[in-house]
C-alpha cells in the first residue's frame, strides 16, 4: 500500500534527499501560480490534492472552474512532472459540508459525478496526455456509496477501469466499522478496484490495509503542532521536515512488519536521516 505524506510546503518537491510520495495541495500550489513564481521540476513523485475540503469549508462551494483547474493541473504536468494523478473537484459528504453549502448528499454526488466527467472532457480537448484526474465516491452510509457508484455508470464512467478511484468523506471515520464494510463492498463489485482513502489517520491506515491501495495523510503535522520533538528548538514541528519523515518511517515501517515480517520497509526511517 502507498502513503502519500500530505504537506502544504510544496517546497519539498525539490528536494535531493528520499522522500515519501507527497500529497500537494492546488490551493498551495495555486498561489505560487498567482505571484507568477515559476514552476521548476520535481524531483519526488506526488499526487495532487485538489483542495475540495477547504473549498467547501471556507465559502460553501467551489470557487475554481473545472476549466481554470484543468488549466493548472496542465500547467502542473508538463512544468512540475512526477505527477502520479490529480483529484478532481468533489464535494464532502460529511455533516458539516452539507450544512455550509444547504445542499442534500444527493445533490454533492451528483456534482462531484459531473465535475469528473467535464475534467476529462476538458482534459482530451487540452492535451494528448493522460488524463490525471481520479474519481471519488462520495457519501455516508453504505448506500450512499453504492448509489454514487451506479451514478458513475449512468454518467458512462466504468470505474473497473479507472487508474485510481478516491474514498470520500472517510477521515476522521477510520474507527467506525461502517468504513470497512463499505471497503468489503467495494472490493466485491471489483476485486482490483484501486481504492485511495481520502485523510486517513493511522488507525486507519493500518486497520484498512489489506482493502486499500493508498491513502493520506497530515496527522504528522497535527501531531507535530500539539506535541512537537523535546528535541527540537522549534516551539512547533506542523512544518518540520524531520517530524514528518519520522513519521512517516515509523507508519511504512510498521505496515511492511504487519504484512511480512521478512519485508523490508519502502521507505525506512534510516533513509530520512537528514542534515537539514
Amino acid at each position: 500500500m502507498t502513503v502519500y505524506l500530505t504537506t502544504h510546503m510544496d517546497g519539498w518537491l525539490y528536494l535531493e534527499h528520499p522522500m515519501p510520495p507527497l500529497f500537494v495541495s492546488h490551493r498551495r500550489l495555486a498561489r505560487r501560480l498567482a505571484s507568477g513564481r515559476r514552476l521548476r521540476p520535481a524531483l519526488n513523485w506526488w499526487a495532487l490534492d485538489s483542495g475540495g475540503f477547504s473549498e467547501l469549508d471556507l465559502y460553501g462551494g467551489w470557487r475554481t472552474t473545472p476549466a481554470e483547474y484543468v488549466a493548472a493541473v496542465l500547467r502542473y504536468d508538463t512544468e512540475i512532472g512526477q505527477l502520479g494523478w490529480a483529484a478532481s473537484q468533489d464535494w464532502m459528504c460529511e455533516p458539516q459540508m452539507l450544512a455550509k453549502t444547504g445542499l442534500t448528499i444527493r445533490d454533492h454526488q451528483a456534482l462531484t459525478v459531473s465535475n469528473f466527467v467535464e475534467l476529462t472532457r476538458l482534459w482530451a480537448d487540452a492535451s494528448d496526455d493522460q488524463c490525471p484526474f481520479m474519481p471519488t465516491l462520495q457519501g455516508q452510509t453504505l448506500a450512499d456509496y453504492l448509489a454514487c457508484w451506479d451514478m458513475y455508470g449512468e454518467a458512462g464512467v466504468d470505474l473497473t477501469w479507472q487508474a485510481v478511484v478516491g474514498l470520500g468523506s472517510v477521515c476522521r471515520r477510520e474507527r467506525a466499522a461502517e468504513v470497512g464494510e463499505i471497503l468489503l463492498a467495494l472490493r466485491d463489485l471489483d476485486p482490483e478496484l484501486p481504492i485511495h482513502a481520502f485523510g486517513f489517520k493511522t488507525t486507519g491506515v493500518r486497520k484498512y490495509a489489506d482493502l486499500i491501495d493508498s491513502c493520506d495523510s497530515g496527522a504528522w503535522s497535527f501531531g507535530g503542532r500539539y506535541r512537537p520533538d523535546p528535541a527540537c528548538v522549534k516551539s512547533s514541528c506542523a512544518n518540520c521536515l524531520h517530524y514528518a519523515l519520522d513519521w512517516y518511517g515509523r507508519v511504512a515501517e510498521s505496515l511492511a512488519c504487519a504484512s511480512d515480517p521478512i519485508q523490508r520497509p519502502l521507505f525506512p526511517a534510516s533513509a530520512f536521516d537528514l542534515a537539514v
